[in-house]
Formats: structure tokens, C-alpha cells, sequence
């Protein structure tokens, strides 16, 4: 089940959390050869030899900027020259940097639509020209979030990408159905990975150990694990996925539109800074 054997596959965020998850998955259940791109050359290289020693896939990491569209070609052209094709493409880097509708600066929201919407756009587009030309029928998969429904007011531009993200991820299912290629996105929950311990120790002033404090307060008690995470996107690689396609599916401990008495409202009102 939900093997992808001889495939070859690009995972953004390849250097930490959710995207080694999903390459190390990939390796474990089959792929012939895996491109991990991300902006931290030595970790990322790091990651990409440890897997391959550990089971056997090639392994290859790129160093890549993702607003950078010539690095995000670039990154595609390495998959073609060392593989021949690319049969998945996996955008899991993603930046959750805070700011709300009054205080987001033109730079933090121009960061984030080139790292969580500019780059998966562009990755797409030539990984497409890849899969039309040589008939292809691969998968692409974007990781989403929840906060694209909606979201919370101190990520604005955040939950504005994802939104953005979502769109795409329809859009290119519905023009690319007659050419067998398969686009879903998953959107995921709050996830106990490296970047989320960075970011809730930067802008929350957690302790070290608040990750078994947050899930303790979950319905679960616990936060989603990467390796979970990985096992969906795996699914949604392989053949087991059928013809599931134009899917944007919450992995959440959640359920959107439910609540117990009368609607969420914000905590307080929105205030000039």
C-alpha cells in the first residue's frame, strides 16, 4: 500500500520537519530518486545524505530560494538531468512569519506569497511541461493549511497565501485532467515540527518544552506529527490515490463550520500599533 516504486519526486523544505518527513517516506516506500530543495545548503545536505545512507535512495539536495524563480527552474532542470522526469511534485516549504491586516509590511507580505505561493507556482509550471511532454501521469501535492478557510488575525498574509494556494491547486487539477496529471493539496493542522518550535519560541516566548503543554489541550492531546503528515502526501503520491484529483482535503483536529453554542468572534478588537 501506497508505495510509489521507480518514481522520481521533488520535495521542497527538504531541509527540516514536514519536507525531510515526506522525502525519508518516500525513500522508505520505494522511490527510485528524490530532489529536496530548501535555502539552508549545509542542513540540507546533511538530510539528503543521511537518508540516502540510510535506505539506499538517491538522494540529491539543491539549494534554492524560492521566490527566486531562476533558482526554482534551476532546481527543476537538476531533477531532469539526473533522473530523465520527475513523476512527483511535493510543495511542502511553507513560512508562518506573524503579522495581522494593520501592521504586515509590504516586505513580509511580498516574503510570503513568493516563499508559499510565487515558488509552488513556478515548480508547477515546469514540472508540468515536464509531465505533458513525456506523457507523464504524475501527482503533484501542495501542503495548505486550515487557515485558508478562514484563519487567524495575526497571520493575515499567511492565511492570505494559502487561500492563493488552494486556488492554484484547483485550478491546475481542472486544466490538467485530460493529461492524467493529478493535483491535491492537504490542508494540514498545527504540527509539532522544527518550524513550528522556532516560531512559537520567537513570537510566543514558549519554553522549550511547550510542545507537550499545546497538545495536552488538543482533542487528541497531542499536535499532528510530520511522519503522519508524510504518510498522507505518500498516499496522495501513490497509485492507491486513484483518480483523486482537484482535492483540497483538511488534516486537522478540527472540523471547520462546528461550534458549540454561538460563532467564534475574535478575542478583542484590531488596534493601531
Amino acid at each position: 500500500m501506497n508505495r510509489i516504486d521507480g518514481k522520481f519526486a521533488l520535495v521542497t523544505g527538504g531541509t527540516q520537519g514536514l519536507g525531510a518527513a515526506i522525502a525519508r517516506c518516500f525513500a522508505d516506500n520505494g522511490a527510485a530518486g528524490i530532489i529536496t530543495i530548501g535555502r539552508n545548503e549545509k542542513k540540507g545536505a546533511e538530510v539528503a545524505e543521511k537518508i540516502k545512507s540510510d535506505t539506499g535512495c538517491n538522494v540529491i539536495f539543491v539549494k534554492t530560494d524560492l521566490p527566486e524563480v531562476d533558482q526554482c527552474r534551476n532546481a527543476i532542470a537538476v531533477a531532469k538531468k539526473e533522473f530523465g522526469k520527475i513523476d512527483i511534485l511535493v510543495n511542502a516549504a511553507g513560512i508562518t512569519d506573524r503579522g495581522d491586516i494593520v501592521d504586515t509590511s509590504e516586505e513580509l507580505f511580498d516574503k510570503m506569497i513568493g516563499v508559499n505561493v510565487k515558488g509552488p507556482y513556478f515548480l508547477i509550471q515546469d514540472t508540468v511541461k515536464i509531465m505533458i511532454e513525456q506523457k507523464i501521469q504524475g501527482s503533484i501535492i501542495n501542503i495548505g493549511s486550515v487557515s485558508a478557510l478562514t484563519g487567524q488575525p495575526f497571520i493575515s498574509a499567511y492565511c492570505t497565501s494559502k487561500g492563493a494556494l488552494a486556488t492554484l491547486t484547483r485550478n491546475t487539477a481542472f486544466a490538467l485532467l485530460k493529461n492524467k496529471i493529478r493535483v491535491n493539496q492537504l490542508n494540514i493542522g498545527w504540527m509539532g515540527s522544527d518550524g513550528e518550535h522556532e516560531i512559537q519560541t520567537k513570537y510566543h516566548g514558549a519554553s522549550e518544552d511547550w510542545l507537550e503543554d499545546a497538545g495536552k489541550a488538543q482533542p487528541f492531546e497531542r499536535l499532528l506529527d510530520p511522519k503522519e503528515v508524510a504518510k498522507a502526501v505518500t498516499f496522495l503520491a501513490s497509485d492507491d490515490s486513484g483518480m483523486m484529483t482537484g482535492s483540497v482535503v483538511n488534516f486537522d483536529q478540527s472540523v471547520w463550520g462546528g461550534y458549540p453554542f454561538s460563532p467564534p468572534v475574535p478575542a478583542e478588537k484590531m488596534k493601531l500599533k
